[in-house]
Order: structure tokens, then C-alpha cells, then sequence
């Protein structure tokens, strides 16, 4: 590949793992699977890129009597690849380790945005147009489709060689989390947004307000919302891990059919105690489950 050509090419696959990165943060359906298996592929296939990359400038890096300014900036944009590369590895092959409070996925997460900027700055100060010879070139075709062969077959034994090695890795669900604490009551991992800090809620006092576009608002206690509805639904936390438990509270259809929604409401906003909002289309939110309680126990303040 021309030296243009592999530049581009690597910051396009820095884009896209951190564009396919940044939306399975919220993709929680089997209809997305396709972006995890994207996310993973172009990981591998970056490596592959970065290797060509390192074999051409390897030798001008090593002989440090020729650094100039911006070989500094290359050797931090390198480091921040391999550290985000290397995290995400051993995180899918079932390793981890807590730093600063964070676990390895989220360290893969924040690598993966400063390395983002580090590539957006670089562009902006020494990007140069592609030409011809970059773009319609049989050779560089060749080695584009056959480093992109190596990476889906890469991907597609990582988990197979990881059971063969019995690595926790071969375990994880499609989305790369790791099961805990399934049917087990509030035995799970505790998640909050960000920096929450849920006060306690006294139940005598406490009221869930339902207001807006609907016929009848709402002011309920909590005893109310002991409705006697079940769901067996599975958790998967940005945090990196799932949970399937059997909760139980009340559906937002029957909280919807008391409240009665007007015409021209399309969405259900929820608004925790802390501040935390997320909306839902009313179609979907009649299928969720405003939970109380996991197996046989009221849910726990931490959860």
C-alpha cells in the first residue's frame, strides 16, 4: 500500500471502531449482533494495517538521531493503538483488571476515545488527499482484501481457540459481557450512570408521578407497584457483564392503561430518583417491566 493509502486506511478503521464501538453502548438487541462481529473484525484488521504501517516506518522511528517534532505525536498515536488493540483482546478473551476503578472495558473504552481525538488532531494538521495511484491500484487491492480475509478469520476463531484453551473468553455473550450472578437474587454486580449516588427512598412517603400527555395522572405509592407482574428478562451492563433474573413489579402496559395516554403521545419518558432519564416508544414501553423485586427478594437499594 502507498503511504497515503495506509494512513487513510487506518484512520477510516479508527473511525469506524469507534463509531460501531460508541452504538453497541446502547444496542441491546440480537438485530445488532452484526455491529459487535463489525467492531470485532476492524479491530483485527487494524492490526493488521498498523503491522504493514510499522514495517515501513520502523526503521526511520528506531534511529532517533532523525525525530523531529511530530514523531512524538506518531509514537503516542502508536501507543494509544496498541494499548486500545490489546485491551480489547484480553478483554474478549476473558482477562481484566481494576485500575483507578475502572475494569478493563471501560480502560478499552477510554483508550478508544482519546486515540479518536489523537486521530482527529492528527488529520487536521497533516492530512494529505489521496490520489490516483492511492486509490486504483491493483496491487494495494490485493493486500486490502487479503489483510481483511485474515482479520474475519481471526475473528471468527478467537472464541473457538479460547474455548480449546479454556479461557473465560469462549463464555461471553454476544455482546462481549460476562455472565454474574444469574437467578440469584441481588447477588448481581450494582451499575449506576456515571456518578449516581441514589439517595434512600422512604417507601411510606414515596409516590411515582405520572404526568403529561395522558387522560389520567398519576401519584401511586409503592405498594402499588407490587402488581404482581413477572418477567424473566436478562440485564447486560455497559460495565461489562450480564445477569438473566426473574423480577417482578408492575408492567408499564397496565401503568399506561390507568394513566391512559392521549392521542398524540408517541413516547414514555422515565426519570429516575437520580436524575437518570431514557424515553421509549410507546409501542415498546408496554413491553417492559417497572421492577420492585428480583427472585425472591425486594430489589436493592444499590440496584
Amino acid at each position: 500500500m502507498t503511504p497515503r493509502a495506509t494512513d487513510w486506511l487506518l484512520a477510516t478503521l479508527i473511525g469506524l471502531l469507534a463509531g460501531s464501538g460508541a452504538v453497541t453502548l446502547t444496542s441491546g438487541s440480537t438485530s445488532a449482533t452484526w455491529l459487535f462481529v463489525l467492531h470485532g473484525t476492524a479491530g483485527f484488521l487494524l492490526l493488521v494495517i498498523v503491522v504493514v504501517k510499522l514495517r515501513r516506518v520502523g526503521p526511520r522511528v528506531l534511529a532517533v538521531r532523525h525525530w523531529e517534532r511530530r514523531t512524538a505525536g506518531g509514537l503516542v498515536t502508536t501507543l494509544l493503538v496498541g494499548m486500545a488493540l490489546l485491551s480489547g483482546w484480553i478483554w474478549s478473551n476473558g482477562g481484566d483488571r481494576v485500575l483507578l476503578g475502572l475494569n478493563l472495558l471501560n480502560w478499552h473504552i477510554a483508550l478508544g476515545f482519546a486515540l479518536s481525538l489523537a486521530v482527529v488532531m492528527h488529520a487536521m494538521l497533516r492530512a494529505k488527499p489521496l490520489r490516483q495511484p492511492d486509490i486504483v491500484n491493483r496491487r494495494q487491492f490485493l493486500l486490502f482484501a487479503g489483510s481483511a480475509a485474515t482479520a474475519g478469520m481471526a475473528w471468527r476463531l478467537q472464541r473457538p481457540s479460547a474455548a480449546v484453551l479454556g479461557w473465560r473468553g469462549a463464555r461471553r455473550r454476544w455482546t462481549g459481557s460476562y455472565e454474574q450472578g444469574s437467578l440469584q437474587g441481588n447477588a448481581f454486580p450494582s451499575s449506576s450512570w456515571v456518578a449516581d449516588r441514589p439517595r434512600s427512598l422512604d417507601t411510606a412517603t414515596y409516590r411515582l408521578q405520572v404526568r403529561g400527555l395522558v387522560t389520567r395522572p398519576l401519584s401511586l405509592p409503592a405498594t402499588l407497584l407490587q402488581g404482581g407482574d413477572e418477567m424473566e428478562a436478562t440485564l447486560d451492563c455497559t460495565g461489562g457483564f450480564y445477569s438473566t433474573q426473574h423480577w417482578h413489579g408492575m408492567t408499564l402496559a397496565r401503568l399506561l392503561q390507568l394513566a391512559q395516554p392521549l392521542p398524540g403521545a408517541t413516547h414514555v419518558r422515565i426519570i429516575s430518583c437520580t436524575g437518570y432519564r431514557w424515553s421509549f416508544p410507546l409501542a415498546e414501553a408496554g413491553t417492559l417491566l417497572l421492577a420492585v423485586g428480583v427472585g425472591n427478594e425486594a430489589l436493592g437499594h444499590l440496584h
